[in-house]
């Protein structure tokens, strides 16, 4: 018998049967680790044993992040090698301690995967997304791609009632969203978003959620055909080159710029489109993440007056507001950000068919 048959252990964990719980805790299951850059395996470790004010989730579905992308090349800032990729999750409830949230075994849910210390400065002004020690699960510790995980009960949010496959779209939505909550858009603002990957389609989501106009811009068309057609943007700008780029951004704008550009790249020249396609008074919401200098002439924040801000994480409130986004059905065609979907024993092919067709894929999911 293997815990997987969570009605025989949740029943044995109400009948105290010690033997059956104790053969369950024994037991190996299989996970996914990124051994160095480019090389994926799949390896088995013991079941983990929660402590106290932890929760036993089976894993349901997972999503490979543009952090997990980074950490198989080996860009990465942060990522120390060997790591369990993975944050992006829905997970079903096997065990759980009494507790005041309302969790209950069988229960689907996700979970906020960026630990923080609770002591640093950001952390006692409340800014836990922004922890001096940040611990993201799959890039500074091990991540979620495994059979079987333990997680902080304070951590851990209610999703029944959402598809499990929609469920682990909630963490990378609240990256966009998160990012476009820090910039002030008002009804009727133009937005430019710069970069059609996951995290940039949520955040051009997330303002349309907030009534601007929203265009998007990358050098694959193909993609920002995709999030024209399926998630209600209001136009695309294709990046060629940077006269191209400069010529669209006057024609969209009336010579006037964006009232609010979003970096979802990581790239310096991504940043630098960002800064000379707002507007003057405008605001820059940077969210990609890169290793390498932006050169620019910083004179420029100062002549436009401009609001530049970081977005790092998400917060639990984040988590929560984009839970009711998805059971109220605010956001449309939410299967369509999956492109492709792969059982997660064949996470090497995964990762190798996204790292070679990056341009063509918008999210793989994993099935576990």
């Amino acid at each position: 018998m293997r815990v997987e048959e969570s009605g025989s252990y949740i029943h044995a964990m109400e009948t105290k049967d010690w033997k059956y719980i104790e053969e369950q805790r024994r037991m190996k299951v299989k996970y996914v680790e990124i051994e160095k850059t480019g090389v994926v395996n799949i390896k088995e470790k013991d079941i983990p044993k929660p402590q106290k004010g932890e929760a036993l989730l089976k894993l349901l579905y997972g999503g490979i992040c543009g952090s997990d992308l980074n950490s198989y090349r080996g860009k990465s800032p942060y990522t120390k090698y060997p790591v369990i990729p993975g944050h992006e999750f829905s997970a079903e409830i096997i065990s759980i301690e009494d507790n005041e949230l309302g969790l209950e075994a069988g229960m689907i849910v996700t979970a906020n995967p960026y630990f923080n210390c609770g002591h640093c400065y950001p952390c006692n002004k409340g800014l836990v997304n922004c922890c001096t020690d940040n611990q993201t699960m799959g890039v500074q510790r091990n991540g979620g791609f495994a059979e079987y995980i333990t997680m902080p009960i304070e951590r851990i949010y209610n999703c029944n009632t959402i598809d499990p496959k929609q469920v682990a779209l909630i963490e990378p939505f609240c990256i966009g969203y998160h990012g476009i909550k820090q910039a002030d858009i008002t009804k009727g603002d133009k937005v430019l978003v710069v970069g059609a990957g996951t995290i940039g389609v949520f955040a051009a989501i997330s303002a349309k959620l907030m009534g601007a106009t929203v265009y998007m811009c990358d050098i694959a068309e193909e993609k920002l055909n995709y999030a024209k057609e399926h998630f209600g943007i209001d136009g695309i700008l294709i990046n060629k080159d940077a006269q191209t780029f400069q010529d669209e951004v006057e024609k969209i704008t009336d010579s006037n710029g964006f009232d609010v550009t979003v970096e979802a790249v990581g790239l310096p020249s991504t940043f630098l489109n960002c800064v000379e396609a707002a507007s003057f008074g405008g605001q820059v919401v940077v969210i990609g993440v890169g290793k390498n200098n932006a050169d620019f002439n910083f004179t420029s924040i100062q002549k436009k007056e401009l609001k530049i801000v970081g977005s790092r994480n998400a917060r639990k409130e984040d988590f929560l507001e984009a839970i009711e986004f998805f059971k109220n059905g605010y956001i449309k065609n939410l299967d369509k950000i999956i492109t492709k979907s792969y059982d997660y024993t064949d996470a090497k092919k995964a990762f190798e068919d996204l790292d070679k067709n990056a341009s063509n894929i918008l999210k793989i999911s994993f099935e576990f």
